[in-house]
């Protein structure tokens, strides 16, 4: 029989991080609550002995309510474990200690790992581990999983819970609430913690008092970002041109060549489809590196948990929260996981009501459409703005949607957010996050992308290249998108990005001719910067792609709000565009 640790932990004790720190998986880390919705597992080698680590959803209380603390009651309730790897704040025993209580009041072989040790001998806190591991009769570890600090003695104590054979399931549902813990944990935290109430509380005061101010803090939020654009962009922009020169001189100094005896077909599939197609999207590698590590330094530093307390007020008035704001922040990323994290929600009209609202977020696949045209239809200093203003757009739009919607989905759940405090991100864990989404990029260019740009370099030659199935398809559309400024060209590659929106420039590259810099100079010829921006403009607004349909239909358990999802972000981009156009060229732009 196989062995099995569950780790458990709050949210936001770093539970994640140490999953990966132990198992090497790839468990998403930030410094926010509620992020693992999942189980996820990796096996995990302790001494000879290999053993299977379940990294179970972040947990309040036995016996809450929410549905990522069901998944994690449901899975102590029916399982057998060899012992449970209880995860706690070493900052914040005073409020944590009370999950050890009712884990060992059930029988729970327990582990207990402190992190963020690190953090209490900074704030010159001290515990007492010895007199703390009799008062709990268990295994008790000061570690820091963000710095690999008491590994080695975690994984001994790990090691011996492995020596006895697994236990029966715990009986969750005997589990006391944890108010009633409430006595026994104060006394556990005054005899054995000593420690600061807070960390670097003047520090940590002085940047609150700018960045959560009623006034300034909203505006240094959008500034921030749109640093974080401009970075990406202007580090980005040489180590895309210098892959692209790269991937030229590889097409015509080899394949080419190599090339030049096949027949017509598959010289034009192989070379002029889906070579040049997955290259024009495979130049975005570093671009997507560069975001994410950036994004990864501000989630790590614990600023976007503020920013989700500092917007919950505006958010409340539309009839969301700030956890709504915590998940369209997930979407920039991709809508499916912040779709996935709105089960922390435990309302379902709150829940439905956040659903609808984040296939709006501006994703890292529509990032790399936007700055692509940014980058070929506008000067460096405004492509900025135009990527800035696409990411308050997407923000606008999905708080509009949930005005609109607020009473149909009215919910009365209290919003509870407690602030992290502020870290400085650690360098490895950010390279990380960037490999780890580049790498995801990569397999998806790939696959899908590879079959995309080939199944478009297909429609768009045949019958023949003057009247193809994909020209076809375009002119059936061009009454409905012409109003909007969407050609042809363009509505071929709309098509496609249903599938997926990575595949859109691959198929306009595929579709011109042209791929890279000489896309680009074509775009640039055959757009101008209102109608390219009415077609951006639509592509952040209208039908999400095929994977986040697929998670918004399972999380929602319903196919008749999954219709009016996919119904209502398809009407509202071609009213948003067609506002935009025409009120342009009415203007005379």
């Amino acid at each position: 029989m196989a062995r099995k640790i569950a780790l458990v932990g709050m949210p936001n004790t770093g539970k994640s991080t140490l999953f990966n720190r132990l198992t090497g998986g790839n468990a998403h880390v930030a410094n926010w609550p509620g992020l693992t919705v999942e189980l996820a597992s990796a096996r995990l080698l302790l001494g000879s002995q290999m053993a299977q680590l379940i990294d179970l959803p972040g947990i309040y209380d036995l016996r809450g309510g929410a549905e990522d603390e069901q998944v994690a009651q449901s899975m102590l309730s029916s399982t057998e474990l060899n012992g449970v790897l209880l995860v706690l704040n070493a900052t914040q025993l005073d409020r944590q200690l009370g999950l050890a209580l009712q884990l060992k009041h059930l029988g729970a072989r327990l582990v207990l790992a402190l992190n963020m040790a690190d953090e209490v001998r900074q704030a010159g806190g001290r515990i007492d581990l010895p007199a703390l591991a009799a008062a709990l009769d268990c295994p008790v570890i000061s570690i820091s999983a963000k710095h690999g600090e008491g590994m080695n003695d975690l994984r001994q104590a790990l090691q011996q819970l492995l020596a006895a054979p697994p236990a029966a399931a715990l009986d969750v549902a005997q589990a006391p609430l944890a108010d009633t813990w409430h006595a026994a944990e104060s006394e556990l935290y005054r005899r054995h913690v000593q420690q600061a109430p807070t960390l670097n509380a003047g520090a940590t005061a002085r940047l609150d008092h700018w960045l959560l101010h009623p006034l300034l803090g909203i505006p240094l939020f959008v500034l921030m970002m749109y640093l974080l654009f401009q970075l990406t962009y202007t580090l980005g922009a040489p180590l895309q041109d210098e892959l692209k020169l790269a991937a030229d001189a590889l097409k015509s100094l080899a394949l080419q060549t190599l090339s030049g005896a096949l027949p017509a077909f598959w010289h034009g599939l192989l070379l002029d489809g889906i070579y040049d197609g997955v290259v024009t999207v495979l130049t975005f590698a570093p671009i997507i590196f560069l975001f994410f590590c950036l994004m990864a330094m501000i989630e790590d530093s614990g600023y976007f948990a503020r920013a989700a307390f500092m917007m919950d007020g505006l958010m409340a008035r539309v009839g969301l929260d700030g956890r709504s704001f915590v998940m369209l922040m997930m979407g920039f990323g991709c809508n499916v996981p912040a779709l996935m994290g709105t089960r922390v929600i435990r309302d379902r009209k709150a829940r439905l009501l956040t659903m609808l609202t984040i296939p709006f977020s501006l994703c890292s696949a529509r990032l790399q459409i936007f700055l692509f045209l940014a980058g070929a239809l506008y000067s460096p200093v405004h492509a900025g703005l135009v990527v800035l203003s696409l990411y308050l757009a997407s923000i606008v739009i999905a708080m509009g949607t949930a005005a609109l919607y607020s009473r149909r989905f009215s919910s009365c759940e209290p919003f509870a957010l407690e602030l992290p405090p502020y870290r400085l991100p650690i360098w490895q864990q950010v390279l990380r996050r960037g490999m780890q989404e580049t790498r995801a990029f990569l397999r998806l260019a790939s696959s899908m992308i590879v079959l995309g740009v080939a199944l478009v370099w297909l429609l768009t030659h045949y019958p023949n290249a003057q009247h193809s199935y994909a020209g076809m398809v375009a002119d059936w559309f061009q009454p409905i998108l012409a109003p909007i400024g969407i050609s042809a060209i363009l509505a071929i590659a709309l098509i496609f990005g249903f599938v997926a929106k990575e595949i859109v420039l691959g198929a306009l590259a595929v579709i011109v001719g042209h791929d890279g810099g000489a896309l680009a100079s074509h775009l640039a010829r055959t757009l101008d910067p209102i109608s390219a921006y009415s077609f951006m403009l639509f592509t952040l607004t209208y039908v999400p792609c095929v994977s986040t349909i697929a998670t918004l239909r399972k999380e929602s358990r319903s196919n008749a709000f999954t219709a009016f999802s996919v119904v209502w972000s398809l009407g509202l981009a071609w009213l948003l565009s067609f506002v935009f156009y025409q009120g342009a060229r009415a203007l005379g732009f």
